[in-house]
């Protein structure tokens, strides 16, 4: 009599596959999360000191150097402003269309950030899945020895 529950072992191992290639997906969409975090933050740091150098009279401000040191340097044109497009290619902007520019660059890694984690989301179901597969499995391989043990 052939049991139903007998798990095939061929079948384990595909499984376990898919749920290692899902863990690797999502570890890597997760750093990119990171990544993606990492770059809205000084895009908002980028925005806000743009705003503070316009409304500072004297221009005076602390550039870091690194290492925890800073500069009290003076902004010589504070209406203008270079900003990387893209491919290690900088224009130069007044500050109010590179604000606006950062801005709009914002809300695309925001929207980016979204798809990204809709995408972890449906991974990480999609492996909670293949776990319970792979769980039910297991038992039924258990149940399996146990019978063959137990009918001997």
């Amino acid at each position: 009599m052939n049991d139903v529950n007998q798990a095939d072992p061929r079948e384990i191992q595909t499984l376990q596959m898919y749920l290692n290639e899902y863990g690797q997906q999502i570890e890597l969409m997760t750093q990119q999360l990171a990544m993606i975090e990492q770059q809205r933050l000084e895009g908002t740091a980028a925005i806000e000191t743009l705003r503070a150098i316009q409304e500072n009279a004297d221009g005076v401000v602390l550039l870091p150097v690194g290492g925890g040191a800073y500069l009290r340097v003076k902004v010589l044109d504070a209406g203008h402003v270079l900003v990387n497009i893209g491919s290690d290619v900088s224009v130069e902007r007044a500050t109010a269309d590179a604000v606006e520019y950062l801005g709009d660059r914002l809300t695309e890694l925001e929207a980016v950030a979204k798809k990204v984690s809709g995408s972890v989301e449906h991974l990480q179901g999609q492996a909670t899945e293949i776990s319970r597969r792979l769980e039910a499995a297991y038992r039924g391989a258990r149940q399996a020895q146990a019978g063959q043990g137990g009918s001997s």
